[in-house]
């Protein structure tokens, strides 16, 4: 009979590995806890209209990449395939915007696309996502910026880099928009390049492909475009990341991938990663609360992919001592004869209520074979138990690295043991 395998285009995290995810996880969502930000669990699949509405049919991740599917209700349904527009839904919904503000609030979980899988791209992929919601002040657009790097810092990273832009506010855009126009029709489009651009000519800065990179190498850039008000918010964000030591660089070319942005608008991306650089980036959606049945409020954040700061470190070398430290079991006991078995397993339980990272070999294997156990297991120290520690009340504690050893007392090794891992 065939095994049956997970679905093409599926990461999953297995030990060790998943040892590694989960650390970069929990330092993303530490950052976002530190800044102040409350947890919002949001559902994997949504009414697909918030999607068409919220992300916008022009996006490839609308037009190309959703999956969805019809109920047995008869309703259209979609898994997530980004945080925010969930967020925004599950705002108006529980009247969040209603309390104090900004509301400020992290997600973390599994989103889809329906993409070609490929090195840091996955039709299951995994994210944490910040969203201040309620004012439009450039301190929070700041802030926001600074949960990410200072997360990415957290995790040991050195070499990625923050670029940023500014999408302006409606004015800004409607001026952009009439020239931009202008030049694109002098471009030779197939039709659904086309019919992309007339939904949003934005769309066509990121596209990928060679010959419309050339293109619009000479189209008018939206920088060129802002508002006196976005002008003075943009370089107030840039001063306040300059004062908070972030070094970035102004894009004026990205516009991401979802077309709720406006305003500030940002990507961190590592060059190690090679075609799927980007390890998370976000932006200010102003207007999209309201194109949701909700206050004209504004909003900014983030998605960062754990997936692609996982590979970011690995590239890195950054996070493995951590893990270590983290994960890494304190202590691996070895018990000789059944006799033992029963008095390891009752120090091995004294030892974790206490605190202690603790594990022992099972089954009826040789002193041999459970060394090896041990040596695998990537224990600190490790301590056999048989009948003669059993008779002296004392056993040797040994220490893995560098084989250093000592005799201590079981009747009060849990106390001891206590010390002993804190140095």
């Amino acid at each position: 009979m065939n095994k049956i395998q997970a679905p093409k285009g599926v990461h999953e995290f297995v030990p060790p590995e998943s040892g590694a995810f989960e650390f970069v996880r929990t330092t993303l969502i530490d950052s976002a806890k530190g800044a102040g930000y409350g947890l919002i669990e949001l559902p994997v699949f949504e009414d697909t209209e918030l999607f068409t509405r919220g992300v916008g049919e022009s996006t490839d991740v609308v037009s190309k990449e959703m999956y969805t599917f019809e109920d047995r209700g008869g309703r259209s349904i979609t898994l997530r395939p980004e945080g925010t527009a969930g967020v925004m839904r599950s705002v108006i919904e529980h009247n969040l915007d209603k309390g104090q503000l900004p509301c400020k609030v992290w997600y973390s979980g599994a989103f889809f696309r329906a993409e070609r899988p490929q090195a840091g791209r996955y039709r299951q992929f995994y994210q944490v996502g910040i969203e201040a919601i309620g004012l439009g002040d450039p301190e929070i657009d700041a802030e926001v910026i600074a949960v990410a790097d200072r997360a990415f810092k957290n995790l040991g990273l050195k070499r990625y880099r923050l670029e940023i832009t500014s999408l302006g506010d409606a004015q800004s855009r409607a001026a952009h928009r009439v020239d931009l126009l202008k030049f694109i029709s002098t471009l030779d489009l197939d039709e659904a390049t086309a019919a992309r651009a007339a939904i949003n000519p934005l769309r066509l800065f990121d596209d990928k492909r060679e010959e419309m990179r050339a293109a619009m190498a000479s189209a008018p850039l939206l920088l060129d475009y802002l508002s006196e008000e976005s002008r003075l918010h943009f370089t107030r964000v840039q001063e306040l990341l300059t004062l908070f030591g972030i070094d970035f660089t102004v894009n004026p070319r990205m516009v991401r991938g979802l077309d709720y942005y406006t305003g500030t608008t940002f990507e961190f991306i590592h060059p190690d990663l090679g075609a799927q650089s980007g390890i998370g980036g976000g932006g200010r959606y102003d207007g999209l609360m309201a194109e949701l049945g909700g206050a004209d409020l504004s909003g900014i954040g983030f998605g960062i992919g754990v997936d692609r700061v996982l590979l970011a470190c690995e590239a890195e070398g950054s996070i493995t001592e951590k893990i270590a430290e983290e994960f890494g079991l304190d202590l691996f006991l070895i018990a000789m004869g059944q006799e033992a078995k029963a008095s390891v397993s009752v120090l091995l339980n004294s030892l974790r209520n206490s605190g202690s990272r603790v594990d022992m070999a099972y089954g009826d294997r040789a002193l041999k074979g459970s060394m090896k156990a041990a040596d695998k297991s990537g224990a600190r120290f490790s301590m056999v138990i048989g009948a003669d520690e059993l008779a002296s009340g004392e056993a040797i504690l040994k220490e893995m690295t560098t084989g250093a050893t000592r005799s201590i007392r079981l009747d009060s090794f849990t106390e001891h043991f206590k010390e002993i891992r804190a140095k």
